[in-house]
């Protein structure tokens, strides 16, 4: 599959599948990276897309970056990215994974994205922080005292958490489909349909399968999908 690599505004960046005038932008989940978009691309060229997948801060060719992978630098880099797909293609789509979808819904709300998949995504932060928050006996008194927590997961962190509290996905009009995992242990089934109801998505739910899609069996689920979606 023809691959152009390039950097956008200093971040490493990839082209993938033969010209086209229409494109999906992939938006990579956490500990993952630009290169995850290769099967995705690969059915999107079958459809006559091309995919632009990127780096975020913290991944990919960016592993050694002192930024971190929060929803300020994320949500930049995602519009660098936006302002460069909708400059290079007449039609541009919208995949995101995981935390790669939360950042998104911040972000590509406000450009004309033709169509969007979202597969595991972080719908309701504030939901996935008290989770951790949890599993790991941090209460929200100790948070605010010490600024930030490091767990075996994930840094918590109190400006974060005053941030997604004060800033709730209110408005998605992007014609949507999503699939989540059964057993997803990140967001739960209720905020997921929750979700789903209030912006008409088509949400796909594999009984079986947990947030990463990871297992044997999961990866023909993730393809089926994906090409039933696209």
């Amino acid at each position: 599959m023809k691959m152009e690599k390039l950097t956008i505004d200093g971040i490493p960046a990839v082209i993938w599948g033969e010209p086209s005038q229409k494109a999906y932008l992939y938006v990579h989940g956490k500990l993952s990276s630009k290169d995850a978009a290769a099967v995705f691309a690969q059915i999107a060229q079958e459809k006559g897309f091309q995919v632009l997948s990127f780096d975020l801060p913290q991944h990919g060719d960016r592993a050694e970056t002192s930024e971190r992978c929060d929803i300020w630098n994320g949500t930049r880099d995602l519009k660098r990215m936006c302002d460069a797909a909708f400059a290079r293609w007449q039609q541009v789509s919208l995949f995101g994974c995981s935390l790669g979808a939360y950042f998104s819904l911040h972000v590509c709300g406000d450009y004309p994205f033709k169509n969007c998949l979202f597969q595991s995504p972080v719908v309701d932060m504030a939901y996935l922080i008290r989770q951790m928050m949890a599993w790991f006996h941090v209460t929200e008194e100790r948070l605010e005292r010490e600024g930030e927590v490091d767990t075996p997961i994930d840094i918590l962190s109190w400006d974060y958490f005053q941030y997604v509290l004060a800033h709730p996905i209110t408005r998605w009009d992007i014609p949507t489909a999503i699939l989540y995992g059964g057993k997803d242990n990140l967001q739960s089934r209720q905020v997921m349909q929750d979700f789903a109801n209030r912006f008409s998505c088509r949400l796909s739910i594999s009984e079986f399968s947990e947030h990463p899609f990871m297992q044997p069996q999961d990866y023909l689920i993730v393809e089926d999908w994906m090409r039933r979606s696209i």
